[in-house]
Formats: C-alpha cells, structure tokens, sequence
C-alpha cells in the first residue's frame, strides 16, 4: 500500500502573494475597490491600532476572518502577517461598500468554514489547533484551480481578498515590500533572488 498523499498547508509565502498579484488579475477583477473614503478608514484603522469595529460583520464571524487571513498570510521572520495588517478590517470596509449579495457570501462562507471546524473538531475555526486548522484549508484548497463546493470557491475568493489586503496595508506596503516612498533610482536593479542569492535591495531571502 502506498502512503497517503498529505495536502500541503495552503499559507501563502510573500513570494507567492506577489506573483499572485499579478497573475492572479483576471481572477479577481470582479471584486470591488475601497473608496477613497474606504482607503482612509483603512489607514485611519491601523494608524490608531484601534480595537476592530466591524460595520457588516458580526463579532463571532469577524473573530473567523481574522483567524482566516492571518492563516494565509502568517507573520514570518520579514514581516507580521495578515491579521497585524488588520487586513480583516479591510475586508469588512469592503463589505460595507458593497452590495448585499456579496455581504451575504462572505457572511455565508465565514458560517460555512465555522460550521465544517465544528463538524471535525468540535470547535469554530478560530479555536482549532494549528494541526486541524492547516488540515481543512488543505482540504478547501485542494481544487482551488476548479473548486467545486461553496466553501472551495469561498476560500478561493478569501485568499485572493487577503492578498490584495495585505498588499494595500501599511505593513504589506512598507514593512514587507520596503517600499520608501518616491526616490529617485540611478537603476532599477530588480530583485537579486532571482539568480538564488538573497537580495540586498528588498531583503527578500533566496528560496532554498
């Protein structure tokens, strides 16, 4: 007999965030924008580091959001992860914005991803052990590139959300991509990690 095939845990590296917001465009160009007045709640958010003050949704849920996003971008070695970004904050605000059938996914697919925690472990999804929790999001990304249940499309719609969170933070902007402000370059020398070696413009470090 052969030894099971183990789903990997489907946290998402800084690398892989990057070329996601690329490559991954056309998968998300449904999704709404923040204003301009979303964009300065957002920022307003995590300027105070005021305790979140969810407008759409509900505190229970909003405690699976948080516990969602910093699953898929966790805080590493570089940078703090989705939840320091308050990137849950940010995907409330959206909600805000938006229209009540989008509101009424994300309600229904954060419900649904406490409803299968409880179903396997007897505890919501922000309560689960490291080991379970990375277990079912194997599990819901396992057809990410087909989903096929409501839940596998929920988690797909929620990584790219995340992504796109983290990368419109102060933390994802600054702390993750160095970002300096507008400077002018002699050259753009691009990212050294590219010929293996850890680059000493973006400290990225070199995939091994």
């Amino acid at each position: 007999m052969s030894d099971p095939i183990v789903p990997t845990t489907p946290a998402v590296s800084r690398r892989t965030a990057l070329r996601a917001l690329g490559a991954g465009a056309g998968a998300v160009a449904l999704l709404p924008w923040l204003s301009d007045e979303g964009l300065l709640a957002f920022t307003d958010v995590q300027r105070r580091k005021a305790p979140p003050s969810p407008k759409v949704v509900p505190a229970a849920l909003f405690a699976t959001l948080q516990a969602l996003v910093d699953a898929i971008i966790p805080s590493d070695d570089r940078s703090p992860g989705a939840k320091e970004a308050r990137v849950a904050d940010y995907i409330d605000l959206l909600l805000s914005e938006s229209g009540d059938p989008l509101k009424q996914q994300w309600l229904d697919g954060l419900a649904a991803l406490d409803a299968e925690a409880t179903s396997r472990a007897g505890s919501t999804f922000a309560r689960l052990e490291p080991a379970s929790m990375d277990g079912l999001m194997a599990d819901i990304s396992r057809y990410e590139l087909a989903p096929v249940t409501p839940l596998e499309f929920f988690f797909k719609t929620a990584k790219q959300t995340t992504i796109y969170g983290y990368y419109t933070s102060e933390i994802g902007i600054h702390k993750e991509l160095q970002y300096k402000g507008n400077q002018m370059l002699v050259q753009f020398v691009g990212c050294a990690t590219q010929d293996g070696k850890d680059c000493p413009h973006c400290k990225q470090k070199a995939e091994k």
